[in-house]
């Protein structure tokens, strides 16, 4: 092929999602009026341009490239109203004119190593300008300061889309700024790419089209390489082979175009650009537009903010234009003018909400002819029905679960949950005792109430895209991740979650094998932790039924292996209270759930939990910690009367054992109810004689584990503790003598304070 032919084709360089370079590529192409019209974008997507140039279609929206052999990866072409490619294809469409995507196909560039040397971020910043490491400058910011503008973003806006450029001026001077910023280097990987484009254009003009009427609309930096005739055909080979993919339209976003900042998309404020587009490119209007918004914003939270204010801040603004000698006012104008006027000099109503209306929050919508998957499909149709949010932009709502229908909203938002569908997140359970806790498995089974944030992102279709090799419904979907995660089950409580979990999501097939998972682990496991686990989420299945409905594989299933499990831990209590320190937290924790289970179950062997908890208490054997537990949990259980404690714990606070040995019982057995067992004076009698005997050096040897079981007592539990070692050691009467000779000092010093407050104030009545 003739590359030397690439120089006589129409080139029209652009910088992506920016208004003013699609307001000069409207008028060129009315100028040009191409027979072919060759845009950067996938060439595996040009299928798709009829749906992106469809009635139906309302950007912002998305390309989405997504790979088929079940690795989940995939990659996103965004486009707004105001993007200039978008509106090439638009403009060909309208025009009658031959229009394709040139660049690499969806399958290479997902299959191009981004963390490979030359392709990462290095690569970004000599192609696009975009954000360098910490450590680095990037060129397009240095290139700003050095013009005396704060940020690359506001030299663009003074320098490019603010004039009114015509495309005479404008190609030139984009093209110049491409030499800047390709003053070094440039990356593999895009060179790989302008060769690719390349042969795609020249295909074009071997196909019989004059080069003169050939339009290619792509990045300043490639467009530069081919005016140049700086393109190297040999690279095109060192692309790698294409992966299995496939292609499609998603909504897109403007908080997602704002986020492609860094990629150097000159779109920090999408909205705002998109009335700067609507207007022609008039960025005074769009300025005043925004003020008024922003005052319509202020009013709405009980602020002052009158149509005279929004005048003084659109003048404040185009002062401050003038001022820094730009044809309009910018964002940091906008900005500035904002906070002096319409905020009164404070910041933190622009931080804190007016800004999210210059971002913007709307979604773009795809016309129907696309079709979508099962999944989405599926996903929009429960979103509409049951009015769940659709914004990007954060929601919260509550889920009473006492009817079907909110029921049915709960099972399909755990399900997108376990299928790892970002959407919704659990932010609590409606009640301040239990504002943060688990979003599934034993703590939403009695679960009434559940409150939500639920946000809309382009990433919840790419993972509905994806998502769909695994099922073609919400239930399939999760149903096989679910199965998954119960095939590499290694434990009964791994069993025991996946069982859970699939009665929260609804997947009837899962449940099923999860039964006969949790039985067969629970035969041969020998950690107790595990089987206490277990045993709870079955005793929660037992008692299922106060916000959701029963389970259909059989609640007499489920409780018979309940019984097994509970009984098949019990015989694990001793042999694993025999353990080390590291091991104790998670033995205490599985002792207290087997005790909870022993009493909220009726048909758990309770005798039989108390049987164990005895032996713990009555062992030296055990770690002392777990004694202690015992007797505090047979003590609140009232199994124990005071007396018998009180003897117990002086029994095992002696001086004949341990100090270490005694604190950990201590440990152990202040973590069951502190407050309950603090108020026994005959416990703290023991307690007291317990420290008060202990050897000074032993004390210190003794004190990280005192103060690990003493640290957890409240103030209400120190109260009851100090009450109860004065009324021990006798000291009541002493106590109040100290405090009436306290209060006595209180009174003194009242009186002096009145005494120099009142001589302050007569000074200050002579001054005035």
């Amino acid at each position: 092929m003739d590359f030397a032919l690439l120089s006589r084709v129409q080139h029209f360089p652009v910088r992506h999602h920016s208004p003013r370079t699609t307001a000069v590529l409207q008028r060129w192409l009315e100028r040009v009026k191409p027979e072919v019209v060759l845009v950067e974008g996938p060439c595996d997507a040009t299928g798709m341009v009829d749906v992106l140039c469809d009635a139906q279609t309302r950007p912002p929206v998305a390309i989405l490239g997504y790979r088929t052999d079940g690795t989940p990866s995939s990659s996103l072409w965004p486009f707004a109203a105001y993007s200039p490619e978008y509106q090439a294809l638009k403009w060909a469409r309208a025009n009658g004119a031959r229009v394709e995507f040139i660049d690499i196909p969806v399958g290479v560039s997902l299959a191009v190593d981004r963390d490979a040397p030359g392709l990462g971020l290095e690569a970004e910043v000599t192609e696009r300008g975009a954000a360098a490491p910490d450590d680095t400058v990037p060129l397009t910011d240095a290139f700003a300061r050095s013009q005396g503008y704060r940020s690359f973003e506001e030299f663009w806006e003074a320098a490019f889309e603010a004039p009114d450029w015509s495309p005479e001026q404008f190609r030139p001077v984009l093209l110049a700024w491409a030499d800047v910023i390709n003053a070094g280097p440039r990356q593999g990987y895009h060179r790989q790419r302008d060769a690719f484009m390349a042969r795609k254009v020249l295909e074009v003009v071997a196909g019989g089209v004059a080069p003169e009427k050939v339009a290619v609309v792509a990045g300043a930096a490639h467009i530069a390489a081919f005016v140049a005739n700086d393109v190297d055909p040999a690279l095109e080979a060192k692309l790698p082979a294409g992966v299995p993919c496939a292609v499609t339209v998603i909504p897109f976003s403007f908080p997602r175009l704002a986020e492609q900042l860094g990629y150097g998309a000159g779109n920090r404020a999408p909205h705002f650009y998109q009335k700067a587009h609507d207007a022609h490119c008039d960025f005074r209007r769009a300025t005043l537009e925004v003020l008024l918004d922003f005052a319509s914003h202020l009013r709405m939270r009980g602020f002052t903010a009158s149509l005279s204010d929004v005048l003084e801040a659109y003048r404040l603004a185009v002062m401050l234009s003038d001022l820094r000698e730009k044809s309009a006012p910018g964002l940091d104008e906008l900005r500035e003018a904002t906070v002096a006027t319409l905020c009164r000099g404070d910041a933190t109503h622009v931080d804190g909400f007016l800004w999210k209306s210059v971002i913007g929050h709307q979604v773009g919508q795809v016309a129907s002819r696309i079709g979508q998957n099962s999944l989405q499909a599926e996903f929009w149709h429960e979103v509409g029905e049951r009015r769940l949010p659709r914004t990007d932009s954060p929601e919260s709502f509550a889920l009473r679960l006492n009817n079907e229908v909110e029921v049915g909203s709960s099972v399909f938002l755990h399900r997108l949950r376990v299928a790892g569908i970002p959407y919704a997140t659990l932010s609590g359970t409606g009640s301040r005792s239990q504002a943060a806790t688990e979003a599934g498995g034993y703590a939403a089974l009695t679960r009434v109430r559940e409150s939500w944030q639920a946000q809309w992102t382009p990433s919840t279709d790419v993972a509905l895209v994806e998502k769909i090799v695994l099922g073609d419904s919400l239930e399939g979907v999760t149903t096989r991740v679910l199965q998954e995660r119960l095939n590499l089950a290694k434990t009964t409580a791994e069993a025991a979650d996946v069982l859970l979990e699939s009665v929260i999501t609804g997947c009837p097939q899962t449940v099923a094998s999860a039964l006969r998972a949790c039985d067969a682990h629970a035969a041969t496991d020998a950690d107790l932790p595990s089987l206490a686990s277990a045993a709870r989420a079955l005793s929660g299945l037992m008692a299922y039924g106060t916000s959701r409905a029963h389970s259909e594989v059989g609640d007499e299933a489920v409780a018979s292996l309940g019984e097994k499990t509970f009984g098949r831990a019990l015989l694990r209590v001793r042999e694993a209270s025999v353990c080390d320190a590291e091991a104790v937290p998670r033995v205490l924790e599985a002792l207290r759930t087997l005790h909870e289970v022993a009493l909220s179950q009726p048909r758990a062997d309770k005798a039989g939990w108390y049987v164990e908890a005895r032996g713990l208490m009555a062992s030296h054997a055990v770690h002392p910690a777990t004694s202690g537990l015992a007797t505090g949990l047979l003590y609140l259980a009232r199994e124990l009367p005071e007396s018998d404690v009180a003897l117990e714990v002086g029994r095992r606070l002696s001086l004949a054992v341990e100090p270490a040995d005694a604190a950990a019982y201590l440990e152990g057995f202040l973590q069951v109810n502190a407050l309950v067992l603090v108020k026994s004076r005959e416990v703290v009698k023991a307690l007291d004689d317990f420290l008060c005997g202990v050897e000074p050096e032993r004390f210190v040897q003794t004190l990280p584990v005192l103060r690990r079981a003493l640290g957890t007592l409240g103030a209400t539990e120190r109260r009851y503790l100090m009450e109860n070692v004065m009324g021990a050691r006798q000291l009541k009467d002493k106590g109040r003598a100290v405090k009436a000779v306290l209060e006595e000092k209180d009174k003194e010093t009242l009186k002096d304070m009145s005494a120099e407050l009142g001589k302050a104030l007569d000074d200050l009545d002579d001054l005035l």
